[in-house]
C-alpha cells in the first residue's frame, strides 16, 4: 500500500472516531429519548457537541477532495516522497482540527484547516506535473 493510501485509510478511521466523539457529546446534550427518537424536529446542538458536529461535517467535505487526490496519485502511479508528505500533512492537520474546532482555538482552527487543504491541492498539482 502506498503512503497516500495508508494516510487515506487512517483518515477514514479518524472520521469514524470523530463520529463516535460527536455521538457521545450529542447524546449527552439531548438525552437518549431525543437521540433515539424520530427527530421530526430539527435538533440544534450547542457548545462542544455542536462544534464536534460541524467538525465532522467539515471532514466529510475535506475527505472527498483528499480521496480524489489520493486516487489520482495512486492510479497514475505518481506516488513520491513529496505526495507522501502531503498526505501525512493532511492527516495531521485533520487530527489537530478536531480539538481546534471543539475548543474554539481561533485563529488556529482556520490555519490548521488551510494546512490540510493546501496539502491536498499540492498533491493534485504534483500529479499534473
Amino acid at each position: 500500500m502506498t503512503p497516500e493510501l495508508t494516510a487515506l485509510t487512517c483518515a477514514g478511521l479518524l472520521q469514524a472516531g470523530q463520529f463516535l466523539l460527536y455521538s457521545v457529546a450529542a447524546n449527552a446534550q439531548v438525552g437518549p429519548g431525543t437521540a433515539l427518537g424520530p427527530r421530526d424536529k430539527r435538533i440544534e446542538l450547542t457548545g462542544i457537541a455542536g462544534r464536534l458536529q460541524r467538525a465532522l461535517s467539515n471532514h466529510f467535505e475535506g475527505l472527498t477532495l483528499f480521496t480524489l487526490a489520493v486516487t489520482v496519485v495512486t492510479l497514475s502511479d505518481q506516488s513520491t516522497h513529496f505526495t507522501a508528505i502531503c498526505a501525512w500533512t493532511y492527516l495531521a492537520a485533520r487530527i489537530f482540527y478536531v480539538p481546534a474546532y471543539a475548543f474554539g482555538w481561533s485563529p488556529w482552527r482556520s490555519l490548521i484547516w488551510f494546512t490540510g487543504f493546501a496539502a491536498t491541492l499540492l498533491m493534485l498539482i504534483a500529479a499534473l506535473l
